[in-house]
């Protein structure tokens, strides 16, 4: 190869990720906004926690239903028609949300963020796999884990964008409509709800316009068939399901658990504090506390994948962490606490970056496939949430917390150590 020649095809690989990183911003962005959606729908449609949690719920609960059927989609369009595709959906969705949600009318509120959710689902499912095979697999988790820096960068700013336009004084607020008649409540909760219009309608403008950006871009496509070749299977045997990938289907269950703790610690972060009676308007910043540490995490695996330690390696020290610092959440108080579960962020910065390349490694053209089921397992973001929110109506929160964190961090430990192995010839794995 030529030095002209190859300088010019890491300029296009550069671009690639360039362009790759702004979507993940945009994955950042939309997925983080939840955790400030919680208080924000709390308030304006009168819910309690379990009904506010119906946001985390149905937003990933739309990966579970829409990411095989986005796999299909990709098999037809392509790569960057399906990404175009996905943000005309997405740019939907947000208007319809910034429509309901104005009306106060919750469940057509709810229906714009499962199309949101929609739309990100055949983002992801073909994203996540792009980024992972524009490279040598054995290094995607330092690419991955760039694209979750763009991630975090991303869903460090929407709790502040949301905080400032929207809930800015929304403590005070909740307290002058606990002690307003019928008549002046409605007013309050009318013009409160109001503020959420313009800025979804402003992000469905920005994301048409990306939308056409993508469809006229320099993104070539890749053949996941070809950069992410299956090795044989036992005795030289070609793989002819989906199946025989036993790696795959533990880490579906592996990135299900994961998704449920990174939520749990970046969006239930606030109810957590909220536990300990500390101020609402403290409280609805405490997502950008765990993203933050998460950024940390983040540049800390950049720095030692692989040249120091292995994907999986970091994947284990990752899940240990997770259950230290859960441990320690349980047996402090307060701010303490909260901090604990703040730190979980740097725990789960590696883990997305980690298991998804693990898992869909040597796939070949079951590559689509294994990325729509792995996306699928995003759900674990709707189920452990929400049986958090039931379960301390009922527990102290603190202990359920705990019941339900350690458990997922130990399956991502036998993962990162057995799991990621299961089915795979000796040298693959």
């Amino acid at each position: 190869m030529s030095a002209v020649h190859a300088a010019g095809a890491r300029t296009s690989v550069t671009t690639s990720i360039a362009i790759v990183g702004v979507l993940f911003f945009l994955i950042g962005f939309f997925t983080w906004l939840n955790g400030p959606l919680i208080t924000f729908v709390k308030l304006a449609f009168e819910l309690d926690e379990v009904g506010a949690f119906l946001v985390l719920m149905v937003f990933y609960l739309s990966y579970f239903f829409l990411a095989l059927p986005s796999s299909w989609i990709l098999r037809r369009t392509g790569m960057k028609k399906g990404l175009s595709l996905s943000l005309l959906v997405m740019a939907a969705g947000a208007a319809t949300f910034g429509e309901f949600a104005t009306q106060r009318w919750y469940p057509g509120a709810l229906g714009g963020l499962f199309i949101i959710g929609s739309g990100l689902a055949l983002l992801q499912t073909a994203i996540n796999p792009y980024i992972s095979i524009l490279g040598p697999i054995e290094t995607a988790a330092r690419r991955i884990a760039l694209m979750g820096i763009c991630n975090k960068v991303a869903g460090m700013l929407a709790p502040v964008l949301i905080g400032t336009l929207v809930l800015h004084g929304v403590g005070d607020l909740s307290t002058a409509v606990e002690q307003a008649d019928v008549a002046t409540r409605a007013a309050l909760l009318n013009d409160f709800a109001a503020k959420i219009h313009a800025p979804y309608l402003g992000m469905a403008a920005l994301l048409v316009v990306l939308s056409v950006a993508v469809l006229f871009s320099p993104l070539p496509e890749l053949k996941s068939s070809e950069a992410n070749a299956a090795p044989a299977g036992k005795g030289g045997i070609e793989r002819s399901s989906i199946f025989q990938f036993p790696h795959l289907w533990l880490g579906v269950l592996c990135l299900f658990v994961y998704v449920g703790v990174e939520v749990m610690a970046g969006d239930a972060i606030g109810t957590y504090g909220h536990g300990f009676d500390l101020p609402l308007d403290q409280t609805k910043m405490f997502t950008s506390l765990t993203l933050g540490a998460m950024l940390v995490g983040y540049v800390v695996g950049l720095l030692l994948i692989p040249r120091f330690v292995s994907q999986s390696r970091y994947l284990s020290i990752s899940a240990s962490l997770g259950v230290l610092f859960c441990v320690g959440a349980y047996f402090t108080h307060g701010y303490v606490s909260v901090a604990f579960v703040a730190l979980l962020g740097f725990a789960n910065a590696m883990m997305w970056p980690a298991i998804f390349p693990l898992a869909i490694r040597g796939l070949g053209r079951f590559t689509e496939t294994g990325s729509a089921l792995l996306v699928m397992g995003i759900a674990g973001g709707a189920i452990i949430p929400q049986a958090f929110a039931v379960l301390k109506q009922h527990v102290d929160f603190q202990l359920v917390f705990l019941l339900l964190m350690v458990p997922c961090y130990l399956y991502i430990l036998f993962y990162s150590t057995i799991g990621h192995r299961a089915g795979l010839p000796r040298d693959a794995a």
